[in-house]
């Protein structure tokens, strides 16, 4: 088989995830995220198209940037409301058998000795299904609605975060050693205490002194997502991160950064290799080039360019409202997503982004790349990306839910299968050793430091 193109679908608890304004499409069912049904039902679809995962965003605060309020955001719910998704995950996993489960969780505010119970507790209910998405958050909205005057500083997040890691890996893999768990009926003693061991950790910005709530899950440490592609976010991804999420929208914005954190890893110890990309994407496919062609233009004119207005101003910090629709987006230096704005300026020297052009593009399917047409020439799309960027997958948006994963199942896997790309069958193991790895995390991480056997 050649090498796999791998396919995760990236979805929200919310109405508004990617695409603002394609809730309004008469065929989308975005505003059933209140109903279990709409999440059992797409995991199902989802592993009928043998997909790794789903990959569940998640975002704290409100997007008040743009106009300096959150009226534009809440009258076109750009990801808000928004429910928690980590609530999904055990109904999802109840109705699959295979499909992996990667969700995003802020760490500036919750304790890490919490937030580790909850991550192993659903790596049980999963079977050893589940992945984080390490984020430290990006708008000052959510640093006010949780006490705080305003966000850390960028690259001080990372620096949280790296501490934060290291608690958590703690926990995960230096409380309870393997065997801990006994289960003597005969004797009545479920654990061997002299095998548990309270983690100690004082660092500048936490303090533990506890046991792990949980014994050991299937995974014991989740894979770790990650999604920030700014020089620091490289680096935290480099040492931490076994997939990384990335996003552009084309090639020559996207090929650097993989080739990056690749070499960083590599210098580091690690395998560059056993680090999966997964680029953002979006697919249009159709039985012909027209009706693909159709398809999109009905789609894109539903897009909500307020809504991406203010979308695209929560994510880069920048406030859109204060520039003319055809004025050219200029770099700021702030503490949103660096490498977001730097892709539509500083990155991207060969192209003048309007905030028109920025607004429209993002209105379908976000800041990365839309493949439309036959499935052939979708797959030929995604074989390009992959020969130019060295992605190992992507991380696919939907313009209508379910529709866009129901078009793919049908008409893209069956294209990628035939060409030799994607799998027929899921093989047995967690997630970890379904994505190519080993039940546990290898000695170069981390986190193996942490190990007493």
């Amino acid at each position: 088989m050649a090498r796999p193109i791998r396919l995760n679908a990236f979805a929200m608890n919310s109405v508004v995830h990617q695409s603002p304004g394609l809730w309004t499409h008469p065929r989308d069912r975005s505003v059933d995220y209140t109903r279990l049904e709409h999440w059992t039902e797409l995991a199902r679809l989802l592993e009928r198209g043998l997909f790794d995962g789903v990959f569940l965003a998640d975002v704290l605060g409100t997007y008040d940037v743009y106009g300096g309020s959150n009226d534009a955001a809440v009258r076109r719910a750009v990801q808000v409301p928004v429910n928690d998704p980590l609530l999904l995950i055990p109904a999802m996993a109840a109705v699959t058998e295979h499909l992996g489960f990667g969700v995003t969780a802020t760490l500036s505010y919750e304790p890490p000795y919490t937030f580790a119970r909850r991550m192993s507790t659903l790596d049980h209910l999963t079977g050893g299904r589940i992945g984080w998405n390490v984020v430290t958050g990006y708008l000052a909205s959510a640093a006010r609605a949780a006490g705080e005057r305003t966000q850390r500083g960028h690259d001080d997040r990372y620096d949280v975060a790296d501490e934060y890691l290291d608690v958590v890996y703690a926990l995960w893999e230096g409380s309870w050693e393997d065997g801990a768990v006994v289960r003597d009926r005969a004797r009545g003693v479920y654990a061997d205490p002299a095998r548990v061991h309270r983690v100690e950790h004082r660092g500048a910005n936490y303090t533990v002194d506890a046991v792990h709530l949980s014994e050991p899950s299937p995974q014991r440490t989740p894979v770790i997502y990650q999604a920030g592609s700014s020089e620091r976010g490289r680096a935290f991804a480099a040492r931490h991160a076994e997939c990384v999420f990335v996003s552009g929208q084309s090639p020559a914005i996207v090929a650097p950064r993989i080739a990056d954190i690749r070499a960083r890893a590599e210098a580091l110890g690690r395998d560059p290799r056993a680090i999966l990309f997964y680029a953002l994407a979006t697919i249009v496919p159709g039985r012909t080039q027209e009706e693909a062609e159709a398809t999109l233009a009905d789609y894109r004119a539903h897009v909500s360019l307020e809504g991406a207005a203010a979308l695209v101003s929560g994510w880069t910090g920048v406030d859109l409202s204060r520039y003319a629709l055809d004025e050219q987006l200029r770099h700021e230096t702030n503490d949103a997503v660096h490498s977001l704005l730097a892709s539509f300026t500083t990155g991207d020297p060969d192209r003048a982004w309007t905030i028109r052009d920025v607004i429209e593009w993002v209105g379908i399917g976000g800041h990365g790349p839309v493949f439309h047409g036959t499935p052939g020439a979708v797959v030929d799309q995604l074989e390009a990306w992959v020969a130019a960027t060295d992605v190992d997958g992507f991380n696919l948006a939907f313009t209508i839910t379910p529709g866009t994963f129901e078009d793919v199942v049908e008409l893209v896997v069956p294209e990628l299968q035939a060409r030799g790309l994607h799998r027929t069958a899921y093989q047995d193991g967690t997630l970890r050793e379904k994505l190519g790895g080993t039940a546990r995390l290898p000695a170069t991480h981390p986190a193996a430091a942490f190990r007493r056997d």
